[in-house]
């Protein structure tokens, strides 16, 4: 065994059509960065690397001022490259590839630390699924932490890595914070999702 699990917080999108960053979207006043990072601290994810653009990097280390922020100067190019960069800041500080990496995109806030526990019970590539609903977080294993590493930034994920669909208890994996019509929706749930986030 190589020791617990690290993880990578995916934060560099552009939040365009939201028209504010989704990472400093709150849920019960804590910012969704906090928040994915918390739940990955308690399910003993250790280090845990935030990789974000330039322009929120200084945001994003006042909020959580004992993570690791790593930018990704391109995002525009896609997820893969940001997890490509949120790799190599994670073997800069572990001097090797840890066995297990857990994937957390910020505006994807519907799981919690069990969902985290569940997937790396599974050890190879795994996603998380409540019913119909399939999303994040992933874990990726060694060898698919080296194909997203081989590959093109711009090569869809989907298309590297195949994840195997855990069931987990995760009411609001769908939800998706994309616009401000999703900030409203996340703001409807929010007592109930607190809730979920204690269980």
């Amino acid at each position: 065994m190589g020791g617990p699990a690290a993880a990578i917080v995916l934060a560099a999108g552009a939040s365009t059509r939201l028209g504010q960053p989704k990472a400093l979207v709150e849920v019960g006043g804590t910012p969704l960065i906090v928040l994915a990072h918390e739940h990955l601290s308690r399910a003993g994810c250790s280090p845990i690397v935030i990789v974000t653009r330039q322009e929120l990097a200084v945001d994003l280390m006042l909020a959580l001022p004992e993570a690791t922020v790593a930018i990704n100067t391109d995002p525009e190019r896609g997820r893969t490259g940001s997890l490509q960069r949120g790799l190599m800041a994670l073997m800069s500080e572990l001097g090797r590839l840890p066995r297990q990496v857990v994937m957390a995109p910020v505006d994807r806030p519907g799981w919690s630390p069990s969902v985290v526990l569940d997937l790396l019970k599974h050890g190879g590539p795994a996603g998380a699924k409540d019913g119909a609903s399939r999303g994040h977080p992933v874990v990726f294993d060694t060898a698919s932490m080296q194909a997203v590493l081989a590959s093109h930034p711009e090569t869809p994920l989907r298309d590297i890595v195949s994840f195997f669909p855990v069931d987990v208890h995760a009411p609001y994996l769908h939800l998706n914070i994309d616009t401000q019509e999703d900030v409203l929706l996340l703001k409807e749930h929010e007592p109930a999702l607190l809730a979920y986030f204690l269980q």
